[in-house]
C-alpha cells in the first residue's frame, strides 16, 4: 500500500479527518504555508500547543483588521457597469439603443464605470467571514463574524462570492497596501473550510483517492513556510521553487528549447556552517516493492537528487560542494530516517508522521534537519 492509500484510508470516529489525516494537521499545514504564521511566531504564539484552536486563531485575526479596515474605510474601485439612463453617462451604446428604441422613449444605453464598495475583494472578505463563522468553537466569536458579516451587507457589500480569477487577477497599490493582510488571512479562512468524510448539509463528489495535487502542494508549502519562520536568521536562508541550471560547456542551437529545467523544491543555505541542503518533498511511500526484494527506495528519486548534487559541484558558489539532500514524504504511524553517502554527498530519506500531534509534528520537521553532523546544535527547537 502506498503512502497516499495509507494516509487516505478509512478515517477514526471520534476525530474529523480527511482519510487518516486529522483535519487540525492540514489546518497546522496551510498555517505553515501562509504569511500569517510568521507573524504568530514573532508573537511567540504557539499554535502546536492547541492546534484545534486554529480556526479561532484565525477568525480572531480576520475579525480585527476587517474591523481596523471598517474604522479607516474600506477601500473603493471602479467597476463597468450597463445601465439604461435618461441622459447620457460614460460611453452610449449605440446596438442597445437602437435594438431596444430607447430614444423613443427618452432613454440611452450607456456604459461607465462606477466608484463602488461593492468590489470583489470585500465581497471575498464577507463570504470568509460566513464561512469561517461555521466552524470557530467560541460561540461569542461566531457572533462577532456574523456581525461582521451584516455590517459589511448594510455597507452595500454583496453576498455574491468573487470566482477565483477575479481574485487571482486583483492587485495591490500603495493607496491599498493595508487591504492585503485582511485578504490574507480571508484566504486562509477559506482553506481552513477543508471537506470532510464526515456527514454534512452539502454532498461532494468523491475524489480518486491517489490524485490530490492539492494536497501534495501544500506539504511542500507546510514544509517550506515552516522552516523560513522557525530557522534564524540571517544564517539560515530558506528559497521555495528555485531553478538550478546545467553547467553546459557547449550545445546546439535548439537544445535550449528541449533542455528540461531542475527545479527544486526547497533549498536551505547555513553561511555558519558553510552547508547547504536541497529538500524535495513526496507525496507518497518512502520505499516501495521491488524485483527481487520487498521494500527498495525509488531509483528516481535518487537519480533526481543525484543530478541536483553533482551537476552544480565546481560552481561558483562554494555551498554547491557541501551540498546535502533530503527527501521529506508524509506517513501515517510510520518514522524512516535513513541516509547514504554517495561521492561525499550525503543523501537523507526521512518521513512526518502527519497522524501525530503538532507538538511531535514540529519536532520532527526540526530533527531531520539533522542532515549535516552538528546542525541540530544550531536549531533551537
Amino acid at each position: 500500500m502506498s503512502v497516499t492509500e495509507d494516509v487516505l484510508a478509512e478515517p477514526c470516529d471520534d476525530i474529523k479527518h480527511i482519510g487518516k489525516i486529522p483535519i487540525r494537521n492540514l489546518w497546522l499545514l496551510m498555517l505553515y504555508a501562509s504569511d500569517i504564521y510568521r507573524e504568530l511566531d514573532a508573537a511567540n504564539v504557539a499554535v502546536e500547543d492547541n492546534p484545534d484552536d486554529i480556526p479561532d486563531l484565525i477568525a480572531e485575526m480576520l475579525c480585527r483588521r476587517v474591523e481596523r479596515r471598517i474604522q479607516r474605510n474600506l477601500s473603493y474601485s471602479y467597476q463597468s457597469r450597463d445601465a439604461v439612463l435618461s441622459r447620457v453617462r460614460g460611453r452610449i451604446d449605440l446596438l442597445s439603443t437602437e435594438r431596444g428604441r430607447l430614444l423613443e422613449r427618452g432613454q440611452v444605453a450607456c456604459r461607465f464605470d462606477e466608484l463602488t464598495i461593492d468590489t470583489p475583494r470585500n465581497r471575498y472578505v464577507r463570504a470568509a467571514l460566513e464561512v469561517i463563522s461555521k466552524i470557530v468553537k467560541r460561540k461569542e466569536l461566531a457572533h462577532r463574524c456574523r456581525s461582521l458579516d451584516t455590517r459589511l451587507r448594510r455597507m452595500g457589500v454583496s453576498q455574491i462570492r468573487p470566482s477565483r480569477s477575479e481574485v487571482s487577477v486583483d492587485r495591490f497599490g500603495r493607496h491599498d497596501a493595508e487591504d492585503k493582510p485582511m485578504v490574507t488571512v480571508a484566504h486562509l479562512a477559506f482553506n481552513l473550510a477543508l471537506p470532510t468524510e464526515s456527514a454534512g448539509t452539502r454532498q461532494l463528489s468523491l475524489p480518486e483517492r491517489d490524485n490530490l495535487p492539492w494536497l501534495r502542494k501544500l506539504f511542500e508549502k507546510g514544509v517550506a513556510g515552516f522552516y523560513d519562520t522557525v530557522l534564524p536568521q540571517p544564517c539560515w536562508q530558506v528559497k521555495a521553487g528555485k531553478i538550478i541550471k546545467w553547467q553546459i560547456d557547449s550545445n546546439s542551437a535548439g537544445i535550449d528549447k528541449i533542455l528540461p529545467n531542475m527545479k527544486t523544491d526547497i533549498i536551505i543555505d547555513n553561511t555558519e556552517l558553510g552547508c547547504r541542503i536541497v529538500i524535495d518533498t513526496k507525496f507518497n511511500a518512502v520505499v516501495t516493492k521491488g524485483w527481487y526484494r520487498d521494500q527498495t527506495l525509488r531509483s528516481g528519486y535518487l537519480y533526481q537528487m543525484y543530478a541536483y548534487l553533482r551537476s552544480q559541484e565546481g560552481s561558483d558558489d562554494l555551498l554547491d560542494d557541501n551540498a546535502c539532500g533530503l527527501f521529506i514524504h508524509p506517513a501515517v504511524g510510520e518514522n524512516i530516517d535513513e541516509y547514504v553517502v554517495i561521492q561525499n554527498h550525503k543523501i537523507q530519506f526521512s518521513t512526518v508522521d502527519l497522524g501525530a500531534s503538532a507538538i511531535d509534528i514540529r519536532k520532527q520537521l526540526l530533527n531531520i534537519q539533522n542532515v549535516v553532523e552538528g546542525l541540530d546544535a544550531k536549531i533551537d527547537s
